[in-house]
């Protein structure tokens, strides 16, 4: 408070000075700046990923700073808070963003916060890209015994792969006819699983999966093994210590070799002797062996097939006492 001083002229008689106060008017408070912000661009955009880039200036004060996003103008996220200093010029920042959603398009702005307030950048937009559809498959079991059904499983993955058309296309060996569509068009579950029942598989085949529509993938070609059917019997021999085994293999493998093994405790084998298969119909051929018992308990036996249309195969154990 400033005071004046006012004295009436001393000469005046009977007078008296008189002291008049007066308050000057009181200076009124700075109010503090607040932040400058500008929303910047944006890089390293991935299907689920970005860098969001903008500029503060702190004018002098203690400023943070994070970036709203979100798939609408609403945002509805917001990065954690940064510092961005206390300096008086404006300097670029950055955060990265995860957790995106692909093939979307997202609204983003830099906020800052200091002693003088809070202010909001302008928006932008930017859009991550699709994932490109992949497919895996297999067959189960493979391989599959030759008549017996089996089933084509696997996954569409990738951006739209949910309810998405695909088809099942076939080459059986010697895989020079091409594939071709076995069956009809199948939907993908919601997560892109899918299955194809398969029966009567008559040889080895190459298969592979195709979406239907656009964008037309191809899924990795697969080749389906199917092993011979064996099938096997014991009886006594004539001699003493031997019994036969005889069996079918199909469909037939004329000169094929014939192993017979002993199943030891463990999961080990040993080779008992064998024979060769000999010619039966036109669809199955057969074989018969003497086998000598050295020691009682499982035996099983292995058709070797080496034609390229099938694969070998083991029959189910038979007990020789």
């Amino acid at each position: 408070m400033h005071i004046r001083r006012l004295f009436l002229n001393p000469c005046l008689a009977g007078s008296l000075a008189l002291l008049v106060f007066v308050a000057a008017p009181a200076a009124q408070a700075v109010a503090s700046p607040a932040p400058t912000v500008t929303t910047g661009g944006v890089s390293s955009v991935a299907y689920s990923s970005a860098i969001l880039y903008g500029n503060v200036n702190a004018h002098g004060l203690l400023t943070n700073y994070s970036f709203q996003y979100g798939p609408t103008g609403a945002y509805g996220a917001q990065s954690p808070l940064a510092p961005a200093g206390n300096g008086t010029s404006s300097v670029k920042v950055s955060q990265a963003i995860v957790g995106l959603q692909a093939g979307t398009t997202y609204h983003y702005r830099i906020v800052a916060s200091g002693p003088g307030g809070t202010v909001k950048g302008a928006g932008r937009t930017f859009k991550t890209p699709k994932v490109p559809l992949t497919v895996q498959l297999a067959g189960v079991p493979n391989p599959v015994v030759f008549g017996n059904p089996f089933v084509v499983e696997g996954t569409l993955s990738g951006t739209g792969a949910s309810t998405h058309a695909i088809v099942l296309q076939a080459n059986p060996f010697p895989y020079l006819g091409g594939f071709r569509t076995v069956g009809s068009p199948e939907l993908t579950s919601s997560t892109g699983a899918f299955s194809f029942p398969f029966a009567g598989l008559l040889e080895n085949t190459q298969l592979r999966v195709v979406t239907v529509g656009a964008p037309v993938v191809v899924s990795p070609t697969v080749v389906e093994n199917v092993a011979v059917r064996v099938t096997v019997h014991v009886r006594r021999a004539h001699r003493r210590g031997y019994v036969r085994l005889y069996g079918t293999v199909t469909p037939a493998q004329v000169g094929a070799l014939v192993g017979f093994q002993r199943l030891i405790p463990g999961g080990r084998t040993v080779n008992e002797g064998g024979t060769s298969v000999r010619a039966g119909t036109a669809a199955v051929s057969s074989f018969n062996g003497a086998l000598r018992v050295r020691r009682r308990g499982l035996y099983r036996v292995l058709i070797k097939v080496s034609d390229g249309a099938y694969v070998s195969a083991y029959s189910t154990p038979v007990l020789v006492r």
